[in-house]
């Protein structure tokens, strides 16, 4: 009986780092919870009235490289900094329009009060895009990392999102097009 060599797989050939036949990206994710209120100037529904969700905001992060210990960002440092930003300006508050004149009167004729008024109505997609575009980038400056999506879950049912392709050449501040006034 004649022997013959098994035939090597077609992977078998790929022992060249996997690295140079596609481009590796490295992504993790940090969730964060946070109470507050808001309501939705112009809305036909229900959310036009003050009223509150339990959020829960994920915060997507990549990075050029890794740390000397293999991270893109310590999970407890974007904790930190996410959260810390969070409990600071937006939980236990009303996050509302700047335009809303009505619910912000309404907000501050109560003491105490605590409102974070946002350029855009607070519906759950501007909260996500104001987190992407105007408090990661200050938040992970010098870190070495960047946001390139934001998820807020508004209910267990229900949540938004918004993601930009970060060029990892340069990895930095993220900013979208203008949303209408």
């Amino acid at each position: 009986m004649k022997s013959t060599a098994c035939p090597k797989p077609a992977t078998a050939r790929l022992l060249v780092p996997f690295a140079e036949f596609l481009k590796v990206s490295l992504k993790i994710m940090r969730r964060v919870t946070f109470c507050a209120g808001h309501r939705l100037l112009g809305h036909d529904g229900k959310c036009k009235n003050l009223h509150g969700h339990n959020y829960v905001a994920e915060f997507h992060v990549t990075g050029q490289q890794q740390d000397e210990i293999g991270r893109i960002i310590d999970f407890k440092l974007l904790k930190d900094k996410c959260k810390g930003w969070l409990d600071e300006h937006w939980d236990h508050a009303f996050l509302l329009w700047e335009r809303d004149e009505n619910a912000l009167a309404a907000v501050r004729s109560c003491d105490p009060h605590r409102i974070y008024a946002l350029p855009y109505n607070p519906t759950a997609e501007n909260l996500a895009r104001y987190l992407l575009e105007e408090v990661c980038p200050k938040l992970l400056e010098g870190t070495g990392a960047v946001a390139h999506r934001i998820v807020i879950w508004e209910s267990e049912e229900s949540y938004a999102e918004v993601s930009v392709d970060v060029p990892m050449a340069n990895a930095g501040s993220v900013k979208l097009a203008s949303a209408p006034s």
